[in-house]
């Protein structure tokens, strides 16, 4: 039974999904926009999400709170240098908006073997 697990499994093991969504999240906060399949974007959008509220939320805290926050980007990106880009260049532009930081448009089917793609890119303030 599967009560209470949240989350896809992207039929991959535990540590290649990590994998997995880390590369996609930085190369999301890289390009600002990926192409991707639908289960992959769903499955990282909401973490992307998460990581850019508690960015721009750390904004006017203290500088213990703003530490810990780079602290925990860090730790789930695995990227120090990545950490700093979404501090200083995307949490400003996102300082007014209430969430709702990406946008997914669907593509149609692969041609290979027809899986849903989408592109996954933030939205321009």
């Amino acid at each position: 039974m599967r009560h209470g697990v949240a989350g896809y499994k992207l039929n991959r093991t535990k540590s290649a999904r990590i994998a997995l969504r880390r590369n996609l999240i930085k190369q999301l906060f890289t390009h600002e926009r990926i192409q991707t399949t639908e289960a992959k974007a769903a499955a990282i959008r909401g973490e992307a999400e998460h990581i850019l509220t508690i960015a721009r939320n750390c904004a006017n805290g203290t500088t213990v709170e703003k530490v810990n926050a780079r602290r925990l980007v860090t730790s789930k990106l695995g990227d120090d240098r990545m950490t700093k880009r979404i501090f200083d260049e995307l949490a400003p532009r996102y300082a007014t908006r209430n969430g709702g930081y990406t946008r997914v448009m669907k593509l149609g089917p692969r041609h290979g073997d027809a899986a849903e793609m989408v592109v996954l890119e933030l939205v321009q303030e």
